[in-house]
């Protein structure tokens, strides 16, 4: 079975994560999706599968013949799919032939127009998949998961030479807490990759420095006609918050490894606003910087409305785990061999986000990040090429098999 064929099953489970219940998974669709893992993983003959309470699938396919000296090798990709945008009822579409131009999909008037999508244009003659303009198409990471998947059967049906390799499917990524019950001694990889990012051939190893804000204001709530100094807009002042920020300082302005403030939520009335942001930057001065100047933020706004109630708090998520692998750049070196191997062209690049490798990283676990094929995660406009996860898992079998050495 190739990958793709794997993603447009998966894909119709609906694993949206969702920030707000508070459970592990924080969905139940999680566990729908990690149950037909397992019993897939048996299918394919690999060593122990299982789900464990928090809805971490893994397995072990023991090393090949001649190979048992080998370092563990760990494969990752999470289960989950963003929340930013609806993963309901995903409903798959293959364009075969892709003729370079735009893409119209059939629900919402929605298109992925070639002019706002260079990469597009290398994409010609391959055979995409999309959803159909409702919904993301959650490629985000069931490519990765399929890549995983398909990278088993194959490397147990061809007799490919490899070391142990152990693999794991994580919940709640996209919310930040896939590594949160993840026990990297148990898991056995002395090494590992998350298979979870963009073009294939992209090798990541240094990703955002990452912080969540959450800023409460309570204002002072009197009628609007006997309003004259008494009322304290708590809208109006979650405005003048934000206006001390640096207004080039957005996702929409920055790039590469510019750092940023992202103000993801916005909800209130004039008695009480809640402002939620993320912080990133891959400078961890910078990080630091741009954590007390939000925090300098609230407390001018607070000064100047005595009256009013501004509280926030700033929690880090995770850090540029470029710290953590200066010591193992061999995993980038044969990342970059095996791309080659695979005809693929290596893109050595940050991640602008993160992924649960960041974290690993500094739970003990070396893991850069490898790209799926997927592109436009988090939103309508998604999709995957199908001859680019072909290369991913080609990609794969060609890095097991440099590490059995």
């Amino acid at each position: 079975m190739r990958a793709y064929e794997r993603l447009l099953k998966y894909v119709k489970i609906c694993t949206e994560s969702s920030p707000d219940t508070g459970d592990t998974p924080s969905t139940p669709g999680q566990w729908d999706l990690a149950r037909l893992l397992v019993e897939e993983l048996k299918e394919l003959g690999l060593e122990n599968p299982s789900v464990n309470e928090h809805c971490v699938v893994t397995a072990w396919l023991p090393a090949a013949p001649g190979c048992e000296a080998a370092p563990a090798l760990g494969l990752l990709a999470h289960m989950d799919t963003a929340p930013a945008f609806s993963g309901r009822d995903v409903d798959p579409i293959v364009h075969e032939n892709y003729d370079g131009g735009d893409i119209v999909l059939p629900k919402e008037g929605r298109v992925i127009r070639a002019a706002d999508f260079p990469f597009l244009a290398g994409l010609k003659g391959k055979t995409l998949i999309t959803a159909d303009g409702s919904t993301l198409l959650g490629a985000d990471d069931k490519a990765g998961v399929a890549e995983i998947m398909t990278l088993c059967e194959r490397i147990q049906a061809e007799n490919l030479p490899h070391g142990r390799l152990c693999i794991a499917f994580t919940p709640d990524e996209e919310i930040g807490e896939g590594p949160d019950h993840f026990d990297v001694a148990a898991f056995g990889a002395k090494y590992a990759y998350t298979v979870d990012g963009g073009a294939a051939g992209s090798i990541e190893f240094e990703n955002f420095n990452a912080a969540s804000a959450v800023v409460d204001i309570t204002g002072v709530s009197v009628h609007p006609g006997a309003a004259k100094g008494v009322m304290e807009n708590a809208l109006l002042i979650a405005q003048e918050l934000n206006a001390l920020l640096p207004p080039n300082a957005v996702p929409a302005k920055t790039e590469g490894y510019q750092g940023f403030f992202h103000l993801d939520r916005l909800e209130g009335t004039a008695a009480q606003a809640r402002m939620e942001y993320i912080i990133r930057d891959h400078d961890k001065g910078e990080f630091t910087v741009k954590k007390a100047l939000l925090q300098r933020a609230a407390a001018q706004v607070q000064a100047a409305h005595p009256t009013a109630r501004v509280e926030a708090v700033v929690k880090d998520t995770y850090y540029n785990m470029k710290e953590k692998l200066a010591d193992c750049m061999h995993l980038v070196d044969n990342a970059k061999r095996a791309a080659e191997l695979a005809g693929l062209v290596p893109a050595v690049e940050p991640i602008r986000g993160g992924t649960d490798g960041a974290r690993l990283s500094y739970m003990g676990l070396p893991c850069p990040n490898l790209g799926t094929g997927g592109y436009n995660f988090h939103g309508p406009q998604e999709l995957a090429c199908v001859e680019e996860m072909d290369g991913v898992v080609d990609m794969l079998a060609h890095l097991a098999a440099l590490y059995s050495k």
